[in-house]
């Protein structure tokens, strides 16, 4: 199973409480575009409406990545938002896991920038946003193709709503980790191995390696993310631009 040991406790904050009450209040006859910016225009954290491509550089090589804010708007705008204050620059994959058969690389973890924290602790950590010292969670945010929106803070485990994942574990899915509270994922994500049909509905998928995964492949326990960059975010029709 995969756990980001993030802070023990940690508080919601009042705004998911609108985006868990979103689906009763819009329409099921809008579009997906319009539902997604309903759900966005709730929030006061990014959110990101259309797609992005982020270029990690590691110490192995460059992985490209699609992020995929129409199926996961609040998991891919945090992500990218993430990109754009440098917070994954240098941080290491602290868990590899490949064998007995190939699993996840894992990073991302703030903590693990900073040389002078301990290995053993790498995973541990979470993004706190400087300007007001808290520390940022997400929901876990699912989207099934038969709705216009987003589930939030549920695990899908009915199989015919499984079958209907907009997204899914395929080998190069980009995903969030989180410990075993479904709403603390924050700043750790993996990059799937191969095929991880035991995590869908249960961890969030927003996005996915376009390039360079047999540079994923390599990646070793210990390495570290060099730089990475937002190279292009793209806009779903009359959605707005992403907040910075």
């Amino acid at each position: 199973m995969i756990v980001a040991t993030l802070v023990r406790s940690f508080r919601r904050s009042a705004i998911w409480v609108f985006v868990l009450c979103m689906p009763l209040l819009v329409s099921c006859g809008k579009s997906t575009t319009a539902s997604i910016e309903a759900v966005c225009s709730t929030l006061s954290s990014p959110c990101l409406q259309g797609k992005a491509i982020v270029q990690m550089s590691t110490n192995r090589g460059r992985i490209t990545l699609e992020v995929d804010g129409e199926a996961s708007p609040v998991t891919a705008g945090n992500f990218v938002d993430l990109v754009k204050r440098g917070v994954y620059n240098g941080t290491v994959f602290h868990r590899v896991v490949k064998e007995p058969e190939p699993f996840v690389v894992q990073g991302g973890d703030p903590a693990s920038s900073d040389p002078k924290n301990l290995k053993k602790n790498y995973g541990e950590g979470g993004f706190i946003d400087p300007a007001s010292g808290q520390a940022r969670f997400i929901p876990l945010e699912v989207k099934l193709n038969t709705e216009d929106q987003p589930r939030y803070s549920q695990l899908i485990n009915d199989p015919s709503d499984l079958l209907q994942l907009q997204l899914s574990h395929q080998r190069g899915s980009l995903a969030m980790a989180r410990s075993q509270a479904p709403d603390s994922a924050s700043a750790q994500f993996y990059i799937a191995l191969r095929a991880l049909p035991q995590l869908d509905g249960r961890y969030a998928v927003f996005g996915r390696v376009i390039d360079g995964l047999d540079v994923v492949d390599e990646i070793q326990q210990g390495d570290r993310i060099v730089r990475a960059t937002l190279v292009m975010a793209r806009q779903s029709p009359s959605a707005e631009a992403p907040p910075p």
